[in-house]
């Protein structure tokens, strides 16, 4: 007997986006959170650097806008970057409302506080506020805490979601693996939203958790909605590089405060390729290192930042300064040994500004979604913004329409009697393992026609296998997963074989030059894309 739950709105994913939606809706509505984990597990979680927001008198929107088209490479939409960056002080202010306790700083002239701000890269301005390095914990155990006292949101935690359900031509809920029973459950709801985050996990090297596996966006696929612009796989330049360091960040912010890249023999290298030096954008700088390993045939460069007072570093870095001593380097007195790595999905499911896909009644917020704020290439630390600003319209769009809505139609439950458990669970990790060894080879940081030919044809054999797999016996987290992750990959590789330039995060060797008028790659399900 399938488990069958009722609920006004569905919401998964638990990061920044998901609690912010959820908590924005009314009271009188029943809301249903899933997680794949605990909560505090996401990417939101382990964001270190902080979110941009103009917040200072020497700031102002309009230069905020212009750093995000910049960055994007003439790929942003400006309509998406003005509704972000005019919302940013607002929704500082509902962060701070709900307790989430920001960086200050004393005033001048000692009257006053205001907050201690940071710049990375691709920013004119200190305008990134932050809670030391640890930003996304702080506003991820905050908006949780809420969340979990909330008496309208029911939290539902180690759930992955495996298909949504369409009927009478708008998604009505979703079905839903319970990982401790192994059994599949039917979540039905007026509304259901996307806050699934990104897909970098499909990529060999990355600083995210375990989870970003493009759920939500092979989902959405699958129901029929567009997706767009996939092939823009942001490279995070510096993550921590040694044997126990598994998917440890280290941020932006640090070169921010003045952090130099170094080669092996000490050499500075960033202004040879960027006049803004290790400020430019993270494309920049990412495909500077890779550029500079392969060329040296070396397993990492260095990140400096000794020339900072260990006090200085204790207060502005702490994680950073713990992880890295835990391993034996004194980040005060030693560079810190880095690599590029997988860091964030700047494409995902198109939405409007109201963050609605194709299918009616299905929203997408966060990394899941394709907003037009990113464009090519995401400047750092837009990118929780964008998920309090998105999830709080979404939010604004199903409190008004949701008297219009039927309760949902009754969908069928979910059919394991033809499934057996499996005893070749070493397929999935073997396919696991191939996927993203070839999607870093061949879909990473440097492209060539050839090398995205391959990986098409590898992702096309790997989908039958999975296919098989999935048809003959009972789903598991490491199924879905697997099974989400091979969809979005082919979808990345589509998206990077139609854009025949380089733009942003996508760089070719066999066209190194801009078109001359930008445009977004939409895919669209049953329709061959040019």
């Amino acid at each position: 007997m399938t488990a069958v739950y009722e609920h006004d709105v569905l919401v998964i994913g638990s990061g920044a986006a998901g609690l912010t939606l959820a908590l924005h809706l009314s009271a009188d509505y029943r809301v249903a959170l899933l997680s794949k984990a605990e909560l505090n597990q996401g990417s939101t979680y382990w964001a270190q650097g902080g979110m941009a927001a103009v917040l200072h008198n020497r700031d102002t929107v309009d230069s905020h806008v212009a750093d995000t088209l910049a960055a994007g490479a003439g790929l942003c939409h400006r309509d998406a970057v003005e509704f972000t960056v005019k919302n940013s002080r607002h929704c500082v202010e509902w962060l701070v409302s709900q307790g989430v306790d920001f960086d200050l700083r004393q005033s001048a002239d000692q009257r006053g506080r205001e907050f201690h701000l940071t710049r990375e890269g691709g920013h004119s301005h200190r305008r990134i506020i932050h809670a030391a390095d640890r930003t996304g914990r702080a506003i991820s155990e905050v908006l949780s805490d809420r969340a979990m006292a909330s008496d309208n949101i029911t939290i539902y935690t180690h759930r992955t979601a495996v298909d949504l359900v369409v009927g009478d031509g708008r998604c009505q809920g979703a079905y839903i693996l319970d990982q401790t029973t192994g059994h599949v459950e039917l979540f039905q709801a007026k509304s259901v939203v996307l806050a699934t985050g990104g897909a970098s996990k499909v990529y060999l090297y990355t600083s995210n958790p375990d989870g970003a596996s493009g759920d939500g966006i092979a989902m959405a696929w699958r129901a029929g909605c567009r997706v767009a612009n996939l092939e823009f796989n942001q490279f995070h330049p510096t993550c921590l590089y040694h044997p126990e360091a598994k998917s440890f960040l280290v941020t932006e912010a640090i070169r921010g405060e003045g952090g130099r890249l170094l080669l092996p023999d000490g050499h500075r290298f960033m202004p040879d390729f960027d006049s803004r030096g290790e400020l430019a954008p993270r494309d920049v700088v990412a495909r500077a290192i890779d550029h500079e390993m392969k060329r040296l045939g070396a397993d990492c460069l260095f990140l400096d930042i000794s020339h900072q007072s260990k006090d200085f570093l204790r207060s502005h870095f702490p994680t950073i300064m713990e992880r890295c001593a835990e391993l034996g380097i004194d980040i005060s007195q030693e560079p810190i040994p880095v690599v590029p790595a997988a860091h964030y999905t700047c494409g995902g499911i198109l939405v409007d500004q109201h963050s609605r896909t194709d299918l009616s009644g299905l929203y997408a917020v966060g990394e899941s979604s394709c907003t037009g704020l990113h464009g090519a290439n995401r400047m750092a630390s837009n990118s929780l913004l964008e998920c309090i600003v998105y999830a709080e319209s979404a939010a604004n769009h199903i409190i008004e329409n949701m008297h219009r809505i039927a309760a949902p139609s009754i969908a069928p439950a979910w059919d394991e009697s033809q499934v057996t458990d499996s005893d070749e669970d070493v397929v999935i990790s073997h396919n696991w393992d191939e996927l993203r060894r070839f999607m870093w080879d061949y879909v990473g940081i440097v492209r060539t026609d050839k090398r995205l030919q391959r990986a098409l044809h590898r992702v096309d054999l790997l989908q039958t296998e999975i296919a098989d797999y999935y048809g003959n016996y009972k789903v598991s987290n490491d199924l879905l997963e697997l099974r989400n992750l091979a969809m979005v990959a082919e979808l990345m590789i589509r998206c990077a074989i139609s854009r025949q330039e380089s733009r942003g995060l996508h760089y070719t060797l066999d066209y190194p030059q801009s078109m001359p008028v930008a445009r977004d790659t939409i895919l669209q399900p049953g329709v061959s894309p040019p």
